[in-house]
């Protein structure tokens, strides 16, 4: 295994100085195309995951994917959680700053230019919620992106704002989780002993269930990031995402058009959340579910994906 891991050679992204941090981004097709397209990657995967799709949008768009802070191959800065002193070059992970860093990514390097031109924003699992958010700065900024593409977006069921959905044993532990989960040692040696190749691949088995597309590449690309020093400083900072933002807050009132694409036997996102967002919210214009496929349908089924994507990309 660790020889097939090695054999895998990764792109060489750019780097953008965000913060005092580098961030990572690549692009694909041309800059005269007349829409750009930014692509945002999910918990613990990166830009990589997104190696079955960008060449194609690419054929209609400028196509952007980014690794965000703490992910891929941008900085790792320390976490810094709520009641913690400030240390200098620390980060409040959450999706405030990745909505930030998304806003002006697309400002800086997307739409540089005072002719602004249509952007598309896709994001796979937290990458959605992040979506969302960064198309709300964006609307306060007077600058609104075309539409958003959710793909299994997090429905992040463990959020203070949802306790009373959970069963009764999680909802007395978890005063203790909320504490132990603080400790730095703690989530170090929980996160690399989770960022294993092995335990990796067995992971992929539940989220892809087709197993299609579960190859070395991928395997490389989730884990090669996970042995930076940095690495458990945003798994610290996540897991301990108690109380922010939901999806659904961010439907109610997005000005932007939503569209969703679904894996029907997603094992930790329902489709049936999905559908009851597609009845209750007005800016989601579409949704399509697709049976047989998990919690990253765009990696596992591209050829399903991509033509949907595709379809949503054509001028009105």
């Amino acid at each position: 295994m660790a020889s097939d891991l090695e054999a895998i050679t990764p792109p060489s992204p750019r780097f953008w100085d965000w913060r005092g941090h580098r961030v990572a981004w690549v692009r694909e097709g041309s800059d005269q195309a007349g829409q750009a397209v930014v692509l945002i990657h999910g918990f613990g995967a990166n830009l990589r995951h997104w190696r079955h799709n960008l060449p194609v949008l690419a054929e209609v768009a400028e196509v952007f994917a980014i690794d965000l802070l703490g992910f891929g191959a941008s900085d790792k800065p320390p976490s810094r959680l709520a009641g913690e002193p400030h240390v200098e070059g620390s980060e409040r992970y959450g999706f405030d700053l990745w909505a930030d860093l998304v806003a002006d990514f697309i400002d800086a390097r997307v739409n540089p230019h005072p002719d602004r031109r249509p952007v598309h924003l896709v994001g796979n699992s937290i990458g959605g919620v992040v979506a969302l958010a960064a198309a709300k700065r964006l609307c306060q900024r007077e600058d609104p992106p075309q539409q958003v593409v959710l793909i299994d977006c997090a429905q992040r069921s463990l959020d203070e704002k949802r306790v009373k959905e959970l069963p009764l044993f999680q909802r007395l532990s978890r005063p203790f989780l909320k504490r132990v989960v603080r400790e730095r040692w703690l989530t170090t040696s929980l996160f690399r002993y989770l960022a294993r190749p092995a335990f990796i691949r067995q992971v992929l088995k539940v989220a892809y269930p087709s197993g299609a597309n579960v190859d070395d590449e991928l395997v490389a690309l989730l884990y090669e990031p996970s042995t930076d020093q940095g690495a458990p400083e945003s798994f610290r900072g996540f897991v301990n995402l108690f109380s922010d933002l939901l999806a659904p807050e961010l439907l109610a009132d997005s000005q932007v058009p939503v569209r969703m694409i679904w894996g029907g036997q997603d094992p930790w996102e329902p489709p049936k959340e999905a559908r009851r967002w597609a009845a209750s919210f007005s800016a989601i214009k579409e949704l399509r579910v697709l049976e047989g496929l998990g919690h990253c349908p765009h990696d596992e089924a591209p050829e399903r994906v991509n033509p949907i994507l595709l379809e949503w990309l054509k001028p009105n």
